[in-house]
């Protein structure tokens, strides 16, 4: 067992990473020093953190967990067998919690201060068995809200943008603000909401999400409160199992200003994870819900994985963990593989 000082791990940061990624030793932090290991320690229970990254060294690890301080217990900190296959520096740690709310408001702070993604789950869905995503579609399968995109075309962008944002940080009813919104895109032609669907981007990461999850046989679905007419585009452009979205009506090839048929919010996503993990026989135990919004929350909370995509600060605080840097791929990171 060799012990690393902390004021030598810029020396031996390279050294190190290079050797544990090649075999089966793992750090242990404990008392000021960091301790290689090359035998098997106390696993701590099934409380993982992941921590995650472009080319995390030493100072960032460090500085995480002295962040952490006594709010955790560090048992082992080994490679991610995902380490670098997408260009991230992935760590898994088994830990215990000793005060959960203390160690999430900390590790958040770190994660700002050094660059770092991370998240603490008591619990991880199973990449290798079949499980259930569901996503929302505006400012998370995409990286638009194409309500704004439509509103620019009825000249009232501005007012309609506000609204968005206010009831994504759930300042607003939901319900209430659609219809607000919708409202404000009475005379739109229906084509030229084509030039929108056809340039929709698509956030970092998620084809490479997709392929990996479709291999391992899940099921994956757009739950949004947005509109089908970019949803279904998305489900047929991605391969999805299913979308579900609200419908705009239309008259004489132009938006009447309504919409037609129940309004999907959050309780209507957070029903959508149990409807579907029943009709493809999934335990609720491999569900995932991934989104942005306040009204993804109840989604988020009905699965057994909700993941803060890029999301509101309100959203980041509720959800179990969170991607605030890289792509929509890191969502398999927190997977137990």
């Amino acid at each position: 067992m060799a012990v690393l000082p902390i004021s030598d791990y810029q020396r031996y940061a390279h050294q190190f990473l290079l050797e544990s990624f090649q075999t089966r030793s793992y750090l242990n932090y404990s008392d000021g020093e960091w301790k290689k290991h090359l035998t098997p320690a106390d696993e701590g229970g099934n409380t993982v953190l992941t921590v995650f990254g472009q080319a995390i060294n030493f100072h960032q690890l460090e500085g995480l967990l002295m962040q952490l301080g006594t709010s955790i217990t560090l048992h082992r900190i080994q490679r991610h067998s995902l380490c670098n296959v997408y260009g991230e520096t992935v760590l898994r740690a088994n830990v215990t919690l000793n005060d959960e709310a203390q160690a999430r408001v900390r590790l958040a702070q770190a994660c700002e201060q050094f660059a770092l993604e991370a998240g603490i789950q008591l619990q991880q869905p199973k990449l290798k068995e079949a499980g259930l995503l569901v996503m929302d579609m505006d400012s998370t399968v995409i990286q638009i809200e194409c309500i704004d995109e439509i509103a620019a075309l009825a000249g009232c962008k501005d007012e309609v943008s506000e609204v968005t944002l206010q009831a994504m940080q759930g300042k607003l009813d939901f319900d209430a603000s659609l219809i607000k919104r919708v409202a404000c895109l009475k005379g739109v032609e229906v084509a030229a909401l084509e030039k929108i669907r056809d340039s929709l981007p698509l956030t970092q990461g998620i084809q490479i999400l997709i392929k990996e999850l479709k291999m391992r046989n899940w099921r994956l679905a757009i739950a949004s409160g947005g509109f089908t007419y970019f949803a279904d585009y998305l489900g047929e452009r991605l391969g999805l199992d299913e979308t579900l979205a609200n419908i705009l009506e239309v008259n004489k090839g132009k938006l009447t200003g309504q919409v037609t048929g129940s309004i999907v919010n959050g309780e209507t996503k957070a029903q959508t994870i149990a409807r579907l993990a029943s009709a493809y026989d999934i335990p609720l135990s491999q569900t995932v819900a991934a989104g942005d919004g306040a009204n993804d929350l109840p989604m988020m909370q009905v699965a057994s994985l909700g993941v803060a995509c890029h999301a509101k600060p309100t959203v980041t605080e509720h959800a179990d963990v969170s991607i605030r840097h890289s792509g929509l791929h890191a969502l398999l990171y927190f997977l137990e593989v």
